[in-house]
């Protein structure tokens, strides 16, 4: 039955790969992130299959590919082979393997990409059945790591969870965020589950250069989204009726982004008589509001705000790592919809949760707030000790 399942999936997913190759076609050459990496997920441009008998991280976007570094950096670089899907996390991987790291083509594509490796490593939900199946029947042992399952896609993955048990039986090993997150993946299917907590904890991105902090109040507005800059400039304002001295940095989330965000706030600065400038252009925060447009600069800012916004909650993205901020101590306020970094949120002391139209009202009462605190760490030794016995054994 598995086997007859293995050749439906394999032909439905080509199918839906070859009907979509013209939008696929006309959409690379519409924004500029893609302009790379649909060619060389769904063209194989430039898009070489990874050297055989390594072991194989996979990850999706920038933040969990930053979050495997403590992983990568236990294990012999010329062993590791990393894959990614988005833009942002090749910029993340390529940084620690720069020559085995590619963009993880679409399915079909992967029954001539994929080379035999001694184990594959995917990072928290990356459900895609012919990787795993693939991989597993070309002799690796897999891992998934990280594993979440948030209230919102449990209630989703249920709806097809004779699609996950499928998937699920091609994963020798899954390492689960929390004891909620274990009883949901094993309901799906999932077996030989270990509740170890969030990776994201294990390791926390460091600071790269040290700032200096302007004498005043700075404000953080951090990995924000659509709608999200327009509600934090509205509170900033209000708190520079009472704090005239008030900086604020902001911090789009995506790339793309930058621009917009950087217009944006140059039409509220002159609405409301402020000074301005892009990060970019001149890194001091002398300014009232300043855009941060280049990426990795976000743990170098956190280290001097007094006070953080966290982006990705009031729009109903799910939240953003808090652990970053809290590491050093921040005042942190998110919004209501962080149902993504649910357990990293309850490891964490002091995070103000508010509403939007209560944002303003909290940012003006930053005194009262209390300075962030992390509960614990999380252990990643498992998961070495799992890789590390499957090395041994080869």
């Amino acid at each position: 039955m598995d086997k007859l399942f293995f050749i439906l999936y394999g032909a439905v997913i080509t199918l839906v790969y070859l009907l979509a190759l013209p939008f696929l076609f006309w959409f690379s050459k519409q924004k500029s992130k893609y302009t790379i990496s649909i060619p060389a997920r769904f063209f194989l441009k430039n898009n070489r299959p990874l050297k055989p008998n390594g072991i194989w991280f996979h990850s999706c976007s920038f933040g969990e590919a930053r979050a495997i570094y403590p992983l990568l950096d236990k294990l012999p670089i010329e062993q590791l082979r990393l894959s990614t899907t988005t833009q942002t996390g090749y910029e993340a991987i390529v940084q620690k393997q720069p020559l085995q790291s590619r963009y993880l083509p679409f399915e079909p594509l992967l029954f001539f990409w994929l080379k035999p490796q001694k184990i594959l490593v995917v990072m928290e939900a990356e459900f895609w059945y012919l990787l795993f199946a693939l991989a597993q029947k070309k002799g690796a042992k897999t891992l998934l790591i990280n594993a979440r399952m948030s209230d919102r896609s449990f209630y989703k993955y249920k709806r097809m969870a004779w699609l996950y048990r499928k998937i699920f039986a091609h994963i020798d090993e899954v390492y689960a965020q929390s004891q909620i997150d274990k009883e949901r993946l094993e309901e799906l299917g999932a077996t030989n589950v270990q509740v170890i907590g969030n990776i994201k904890l294990a390791n926390i991105a460091p600071i790269s250069k040290k700032l200096s902090k302007p004498k005043a109040l700075l404000v953080c507005g951090a990995s924000t989204h659509e709608g999200e800059e327009g509600l934090i400039l509205k509170a900033f304002a209000t708190l520079k009726e009472e704090d005239p001295t008030a900086k604020l940095v902001v911090v789009p989330r995506h790339p793309e982004r930058f621009k917009k965000v950087s217009l944006m706030v140059e039409a509220f600065a002159k609405k409301h008589h402020y000074s301005w400038h892009n990060y970019s252009e001149n890194e001091a925060f002398n300014s009232d509001v300043v855009v941060a447009d280049i990426l990795g600069e976000l743990v170098n800012i956190y280290a001097i705000s007094d006070v953080v916004i966290l982006g990705g909650a009031f729009a109903k993205v799910g939240g953003h790592n808090a652990a970053e901020a809290a590491q050093f101590g921040c005042k942190i306020i998110s919004g209501e919809h962080y149902f993504n970094q649910r357990d990293i949120f309850n490891m964490i002391e002091g995070i103000a949760v508010v509403t939007e139209s209560n944002l303003a009202r909290r940012l003006q009462q930053h005194a009262q707030l209390i300075p962030t605190k992390i509960r614990e760490r999380t252990n990643i030794k498992p998961i070495l000790d799992s890789i590390q016995l499957t090395i041994n054994n080869e």
